[in-house]
């Protein structure tokens, strides 16, 4: 009898997807207290102490039980209510609104309502490095869509319709963007907009970090005109309310995408956990400036960042959302994975390689700068050393 082996039971397109680029470093610096991080896009600050309390609350008067599946009621209230004041687009909280684990559960939902095999999904890069993965777990294919550090990192028109066909389905959108920290104005979004109608496609646009913006407002793509039913858009408590750990994100979009995207979550996680979704709705009611605060760090903390690493000579264009600088390191002559390696081992900075992000990250760097000022300028004198080395 033929040996067992375990890994032919897998499917191919489990085993041909690559680790996250990301978690790699992550689990390099475990437990180690020599290393400043750089890496993980996680907010440093803890949940603010009167959400914590009211979860506190919830559990001794036994609120333990499943929810809806599409989330309780108060908190897709509450979600709708945030989306018009901030953002000034308006959803029905009844069939309009899904709350799910994560924003990473309600990208995975809408991709697999959506896409059929075959169907090509557009992605801006570089970008979040999940949306190419899950894209082909859908039977969908990935194309990259390029944007340029001399643009800002922001989605051109022009490089858009270059790569659109007749099999395009689904434009994939990040901003506030994740590495780049790139974001785009009502006047930017103009002429993707047009794009869309034209080749009739559907939007996906990730908005967790739509809180995150320095300067401006962040313009949600579904407030353009005739773009809101075309629009899935996904949000989360994760980043801006420093809730990762909680696991509340929701989708808002037309009843009958939303609607398919329940299906699959009812039958598959069925709700997001009780608990997290009560912090979701203390953090709507009564965490809005606790969450303004941590945004004004964050600003202070990014303007350090990009100084120091062009001072200490790698360039950077300036970040106006998100917590990410995206500094170049292509002149040091070694590839972002290279570059990335030796800073851990020589200099105990962790940052992300740019080119886990897909298409143009080769070249650059993702340095986080949701953590203190004071490990920011040890982790930058570090930064500088090491390249004086090189």
């Amino acid at each position: 009898m033929a040996e067992l082996n375990m890994g032919d039971f897998v499917s191919k397109a489990v085993r041909d997807m690559k680790p996250s680029g990301i978690r790699k470093f992550f689990d390099l610096i475990d437990g180690r207290k020599d290393i400043i991080s750089l890496g993980v896009g996680e907010p440093d600050f803890a949940t603010p102490k009167l959400v914590r309390d009211a979860c506190i609350t919830a559990l001794e008067k036994g609120r333990t039980s499943y929810t809806p599946n599409s989330g309780l009621p108060e908190l897709r209230e509450g979600i709708a209510e945030y989306q018009h004041a901030e953002f000034k687009v308006q959803y029905e909280p009844g069939n309009e609104v899904l709350v799910t684990v994560g924003s990473s559960e309600a990208i995975d939902l809408a991709l697999r309502a959506i896409v059929t095999p075959g169907d090509e999904i557009l992605i801006p890069t570089p970008c979040y490095i999940s949306y190419s993965p899950i894209t082909h777990l859908g039977g969908g294919v990935p194309v990259a869509v390029e944007t340029l550090a001399a643009d800002g990192f922001k989605l051109k028109a022009e490089l858009l319709a270059k790569a659109l066909t007749p099999r395009s389905k689904v434009l994939m959108l990040c901003y506030p963007n994740n590495p780049t920290g790139a974001v785009m104005s009502y006047e930017d979004w103009l002429p993707i907009a047009k794009l869309v109608q034209e080749h009739n496609l559907v939007v996906i646009a990730d908005e967790i970090y739509a809180d995150l913006t320095y300067d401006r407002k962040h313009v949600s793509f579904a407030s353009l005109p005739g773009m809101k039913d075309r629009t899935i858009l996904v949000g989360g408590f994760s980043k801006s309310f420093a809730m990762t750990g909680w696991r509340v994100g929701y989708a808002c979009g037309h009843r009958e995408l939303i609607g398919a995207m329940l299906k699959i979550h009812q039958y598959t996680v069925m709700c997001a956990p009780i608990l997290g979704q009560i912090a979701a709705i203390e953090s709507l009611r009564n965490g809005r400036e606790e969450k303004d605060f941590m945004v004004e760090s964050y600003s202070q903390r990014r303007k350090v960042i990009v100084k120091g690493l062009q001072e200490i000579g790698l360039p950077c264009h300036e970040p106006l959302g998100a917590f990410y600088a995206f500094p170049s390191i292509a002149h040091t002559g070694l590839t972002s994975e290279q570059f990335a390696q030796r800073l851990l081992s020589e200099a105990k900075v962790v940052a992300v390689p740019g080119d886990v992000f897909g298409q143009g990250g080769e070249g650059f760097l993702r340095c986080s700068y949701a953590t203190s000022l004071s490990k920011i300028n040890e982790a930058l004198e570090r930064m500088g050393q090491f390249l004086r080395t090189l």
